[in-house]
């Protein structure tokens, strides 16, 4: 039913819980699952120093994207699942609505709320735009 589905990531457990649904749409299917993690390096440099700080802060920012993605990616190749691999720098859900158009991407699959701290909120702020301006369908996974 799916050619392609969208997995934004970025570690939080509701991000874990998508990966989790991801997988087990796409398992023993044609489908691909894109697992994308976007790097918000504007926004976090922006509340920090420049210089050895700011490279500093840059590689944390890419290692912890590596490591999300590297569990996304165990789950799917366990489960057998193509997948794509993906990191991005930019404002998490402009990321998000590009890729998909650029992809054609049939779902995307995202956590109610994710790393940004905003726990009183019923969904995260990025899952909350991707919703707003996206064309296409979204799901949301909760863990």
């Amino acid at each position: 039913m799916y050619g392609d589905i969208l997995v934004p990531t970025d570690g939080s457990d509701s991000s874990a819980a998508a990966v989790e649904q991801a997988v087990a749409i796409a398992k023993g299917g044609t489908t691909t699952v894109h697992f994308l993690h976007v790097v918000d390096v504007g926004t976090e440099m922006s509340a920090s120093a420049s210089g050895n700080i700011a490279s500093q802060l840059t590689e944390t920012l890419k290692e912890e994207a590596e490591s999300a993605l590297d569990e996304a990616i165990s789950r799917a190749e366990s489960a057998g699942v193509d997948y794509e691999r993906i990191t991005r720098e930019g404002d998490p859900h402009e990321v998000i609505e590009a890729y998909s158009a650029e992809h054609d991407v049939d779902l995307i699959i995202m956590g109610a709320s994710g790393r940004s701290g905003l726990k009183e909120r019923l969904l995260g702020s990025t899952t909350d735009r991707v919703i707003r301006t996206v064309d296409t369908s979204v799901l949301i996974a909760r863990p």
